[in-house]
């Protein structure tokens, strides 16, 4: 039996704010000088990396940086951390991440290079302090961007619904060194939102959250919650404005 019930249209997703790193359109953020942030995912050929693990670490890497002593202002003794500059020239601009590869003598060589290794139950993903657009080291340069796939064996397990999630589009489908970069996006956003007691205490449990792909009705729900929504803007693979990540923490369920 056919019905006439037009269906209800779907909650539009929230604009973004108007200084966002992430609106596609042209801003202030587009007149600073551009800094990337660059992410190394250790993969070696025999032994990779499931691909949530993967999210999830690089997620974790984001936040170890932007808390990360030597990238914030002034410290104790009236100084400021040698990476707190180039953070702050990054943070000014445009966000850009970008997540390439290494393996054997290439993993060896980066992590050699100031940064930091974050480690989750198999994955290995050291972040470094943002470079200019145009001047990586050549240690990292040189390493692919492109072609970055890793698998699930198995299904990840299900969010806490009481922890921090990073949920992925179900529509957008991404290489997993793009959807790295984005949860990566998703940790920084709601990293903004919180207070600096709840940053400190999610920085002293040591950043637990996951990752998880809702289905095509929740993320309905979730892009029109009001919580901190992760728009790409369409350097690589996916179109300009796409709608990626909601990040989802406690502190924010208001």
């Amino acid at each position: 039996m056919s019905s006439d019930r037009i269906p209800e249209p779907l909650p539009a997703v929230p604009e973004a704010p108007a200084d966002s790193p992430f609106r596609t359109e042209p801003t202030a953020r587009d007149e600073a000088p551009q800094f990337v942030l660059p992410l190394v995912v250790h993969i070696e050929k025999t032994d990779p990396p499931a691909r949530n693990d993967a999210l999830v670490t690089a997620a974790r890497a984001v936040l170890t940086i932007l808390s990360d002593p030597r990238s914030l202002g002034e410290q104790e003794c009236g100084t400021e951390g040698e990476w707190a500059q180039a953070m702050h020239d990054w943070q000014d601009a445009r966000i850009r991440k970008v997540v390439r590869r290494a393996r054997g003598a290439e993993w060896r060589k980066a992590s050699a290079l100031p940064g930091i290794t974050v480690t989750g139950d198999h994955a290995e993903v050291r972040v470094f302090p943002p470079v200019p657009l145009d001047g990586w080291p050549k240690e990292l340069a040189k390493l692919q961007v492109s072609g970055t796939d890793l698998d699930d064996p198995e299904a990840p397990a299900a969010p806490d619904a009481a922890g921090a999630v990073l949920w992925m589009n179900p529509d957008v489908s991404m290489s997993a060194g793009k959807a790295m970069a984005q949860a990566g996006h998703g940790a920084q956003l709601a990293w903004w939102e919180l207070s600096e007691t709840e940053c400190k205490a999610w920085r002293e449990a040591g950043f637990p959250l996951r990752v998880a792909t809702p289905d095509a009705a929740r993320w309905c729900e979730l892009t029109a919650s009001g919580l901190p929504v992760v728009r790409d803007a369409g350097f690589t693979e996916i179109a300009p404005g796409s709608c990626t990540v909601v990040a989802d923490h406690p502190a924010l369920r208001r």
